[in-house]
């Protein structure tokens, strides 16, 4: 007698499998600038420049010189994540025991730091992707946030003051080392030996720089030298001891290249910690669990024309 197992559902033993979160690159180029806390809106970068004037003779009694102040204001976005999670949805599936502690009010997941996890890594994320590519004035993609002031790549542009040599296009493996050393030449001479000088690039042209230092091999590079910093690539620049490469998130469906001191970046926040930190609660009146992440984010470059780039789109 054959045997039949229509009338059964296929079992699926939903207790033995694992939970299996994304995984996330994050990008942190707040581990690269300056960070400017307590910004409620807006608040200004204070630049002071002293230019002495030599004058000759032997008796000299007239001032001369100047000294200038002047202002770049960073202007924050309010950005805020929030949603609401009925569990009682789950309590008419086999993974309801996987996931929810005994009792009929589901106020607790013993997957809940995995989920918390997850939300910190794509809140990150989000954020260097903002702080690169927020555009003044418009709907950042993927959300209803306007922009209350220009992400980095919008800053870095030659309309934004930097140096950009002609002759610019998509580095490729076997041109990567030649056009970061023509936009270091384009560098303002009174930062090119800066201690924290930096050449921002996206994740895929960053995998094709190191793949052209590899390939060429003239410098001996060391492939190994490629490092993580804050969940970003880094290599150092073969022939300039000063200067590192950095693959960021917010760049990385971008050819743009940019030079610059690091330390002439900033990002301006309410709190440095409410770019990872939010508040997740239960709430009985909707039978759900609800979590709010906020934070105020901009950007501001304090000297354009200490900087060169590419201009690519």
């Amino acid at each position: 007698m054959a045997i039949n197992v229509s009338a059964l559902d296929a079992f699926n033993n939903e207790l033995a499998g694992r939970m299996l979160m994304d995984t996330v690159y994050t990008g942190n180029t707040a581990e690269y600038v300056e960070i400017q806390e307590g910004i409620k809106y807006s608040e200004p970068l204070n630049l002071a420049s002293v230019t002495p004037f030599f004058q000759g003779g032997d008796a000299v009694s007239n001032t001369s010189g100047s000294l200038d102040f002047t202002q770049r204001n960073i202007v924050v976005s309010k950005r805020t994540a929030y949603d609401a999670w009925n569990l009682q949805l789950l309590t008419s599936k086999y993974l309801g025991k996987a996931v929810l502690d005994a009792g009929s009010y589901e106020d607790t997941m013993t997957i809940l730091s995995g989920l918390s996890e997850d939300l910190v890594k794509k809140a990150q994320q989000g954020n260097d992707d903002f702080i690169w590519n927020a555009v003044e004035g418009a709907v950042f993609p993927g959300s209803t946030v306007t922009a209350a002031g220009d992400g980095l790549k919008a800053l870095l542009t030659a309309a934004g003051g930097i140096n950009v040599p002609a002759g610019q296009t998509a580095i490729t493996a076997s041109t990567a080392y030649g056009q970061i050393v023509e936009l270091i030449e384009a560098v303002d001479v009174n930062v090119k030996d800066a201690g924290d000088l930096t050449v921002f690039v996206g994740t895929s042209v960053f995998q094709r720089v190191v793949s052209g230092f590899t390939t060429q091999n003239l410098f001996h590079f060391d492939p190994t030298s490629v490092a993580t910093r804050g969940g970003m690539y880094e290599v150092p620049m073969p022939g300039f001891p000063n200067i590192k490469i950095v693959g960021t998130y917010g760049l990385r469906s971008s050819e743009r290249v940019v030079v610059g001191p690091a330390s002439d970046a900033f990002i301006g926040t309410d709190l440095v910690s409410d770019t990872s930190n939010f508040q997740m609660w239960y709430d009985i009146n909707s039978d759900s669990l609800k979590y709010r992440l906020r934070n105020k984010l901009g950007t501001q470059i304090g000297h354009p024309s200490y900087w060169a780039g590419n201009d690519l789109a």
